[in-house]
């Protein structure tokens, strides 16, 4: 057995030449050349390795061939680790009797599995290696170009994998992080295997739940507390962004997604800023990205303007009108070209790389936790300091406006990702009954912008509903002003 640990990053096959050239550059670089490489994955009828979260698959370089099957693994921040198996064979279908008895499940029919055995889909690459040392450590670092076939369906493969075959885990960032410092990168979160299946139409759909709270222990180390906030903002990242990328993905989804998206790389920043982490390179690549993600504001108004379920322009007779501009609107927005553009930008990939590299330094113990202050002290301190910024910023005795919501909307943003970090921690009925207006205020903040959006679109549509949009703003706004006053009169919960 072998435990396989690797990072992998993908990249957009114009970068391949300039990546090339730059790994070549390394100091202590084995260039190896360049290798053919055919691979067919294989299942029963009912996916029965898939469901042991086992993959099976022969390989041939030349005229060698092995079959490979990798057993349940984990995926830390951006770092794959998965125990395998390797067996040279002769013939081009696998034979799970050459593997050990011990890696199946209990009770298991092998012979059953072996005679459903077939052929499920195919990935086909040129694969370019070279050797690579870092200090004590050797990296092999692979460059994938090809294409994963089920049938006439064709996914394009365009990846660079870094696999340790000696040494210490953190040479494997250090390579990674030279190469998104130069080269548009992002983390591949997706093996070839997940790929295959997904095209072969036998891989579920990914589907992310809408982050509520956090699950923290009481007695969690605030080491162990900044392992799991970061761990679960980067899964949550590389998650939300293969969604996006979906081509079956639909296209209302679309707007959702990347405000979650956003909502994800905000919280891994407040956590950075809350264990004193940020550091200037931190800040400047969240900057751009923040920068690159303007887009959500309008699309999610426009998604508000269309979705029949919240029914916002439903009463007016006009509704479908305005209804077919907002979604034409959506459609010249485009929000997966908006998406792909901030992938190709190199704070995205430079910034997932540093945020794994850290991740990783927190664990082994290289950037040291505050250990004397106790968990429920520091969540405290995090959520009322929270707490004060948002009474700076939204005066009691202050009136405030539509356009004054609008303006604190990231600020009320952070706030309630400060309770979704650690409002686990707190009684459940206090710490609901405290938030639930800070939401309805957020949301409403969401509604108001819609409001603003269908103004420009009953222009264009020579649509005049001013006097009604003017209503509905005034009357939101006062509803709004009667749940702030409140809520900032209630006791916090964590006091």
């Amino acid at each position: 057995m072998e435990a396989e640990i690797e990072l992998k990053l993908f990249f957009n096959e114009i970068y391949k030449k300039s990546l090339i050239k730059l790994l070549d550059s390394l100091p202590n670089c084995d260039a190896k050349g360049v290798e053919q490489l055919t691979n067919g994955y294989f299942d029963t009828p009912d996916l029965t390795l898939r469901n042991w979260d086992m993959g099976l698959r022969i390989r041939g370089i030349n005229q060698h061939l092995e079959q490979t099957i990798k057993t349940k693994g984990q995926v830390v921040g951006g770092i794959h680790s998965r125990p395998e198996y390797n067996v040279d064979i002769d013939q081009k279908f696998p034979q799970l009797n050459l593997f050990p008895d011990k890696i199946w499940p209990q009770a298991t029919d092998i012979a059953s599995v072996q005679s459903n055995l077939y052929c499920l889909f195919n990935t086909d690459f040129a694969r370019q290696r070279w050797h690579i040392f870092v200090d004590d450590s050797l990296v092999e670092v692979a460059l994938d170009i090809g294409e994963i076939r089920v049938d006439e369906a064709v996914d394009p493969i365009c990846e660079l994998e870094f696999e340790l075959l000696a040494g210490d885990t953190c040479a494997l960032l250090t390579l990674a992080g030279i190469v998104s410092r130069e080269i548009p990168v992002r983390l591949g979160k997706a093996s070839k295997a997940q790929r295959g299946y997904r095209l072969a139409g036998q891989y579920k759909p990914e589907v992310i739940d809408a982050l509520t709270f956090i699950e923290i222990e009481p007695n969690q180390s605030l080491k162990q507390v900044a392992i799991n906030l970061l761990t679960l903002g980067l899964d949550r990242w590389q998650t939300i962004e293969a969604m996006l990328l979906d081509p079956e993905q639909s296209a209302l989804a679309l707007p959702m997604l990347s405000y979650r998206l956003r909502a994800c790389i905000r919280l891994l920043r407040s956590t950075l800023k809350q264990f004193e982490l940020i550091e200037d390179a931190f800040e400047a690549d969240f900057d751009s990205i923040e920068q690159r993600l303007n887009f959500i504001e309008q699309a999610l108004s426009l998604y508000g303007i269309i979705d029949a379920n919240a029914a916002l322009v439903a009463k007016l007779p006009q509704h479908q009108a305005l209804v077919d501009v907002a979604t034409a609107q959506l459609q010249h927005l485009d929000v997966v070209g908006q998406v792909e553009q901030l992938l190709n930008d190199i704070c995205y990939g430079r910034l997932q790389v540093h945020l794994v590299d850290l991740l990783t330094q927190i664990a082994d113990g290289q950037v040291s936790i505050n250990k004397d202050i106790d968990l429920r002290h520091f969540a405290n301190k995090m959520q009322e300091n929270s707490w004060q910024r948002i009474l700076d910023i939204m005066p009691l005795e202050n009136e405030l406006s539509s356009s004054d919501y609008l303006s604190v909307a990231k600020a009320l943003d952070d706030s309630i990702f400060v309770g979704v970090a650690y409002g686990g921690l707190y009684p459940e009925k206090s710490r609901d009954q405290f938030r639930a207006p800070w939401q309805d205020l957020a949301l409403g903040i969401r509604t108001l912008a819609a409001y603003r959006q269908l103004k420009q679109i009953s222009e264009i549509a020579y649509l005049d509903i001013s006097a009604w949009l003017e209503n509905k703003e005034q009357s939101l706004v006062q509803a709004m002003e009667f749940s702030r006053r409140s809520a900032m009169q209630s006791e916090p919960y964590w006091r």
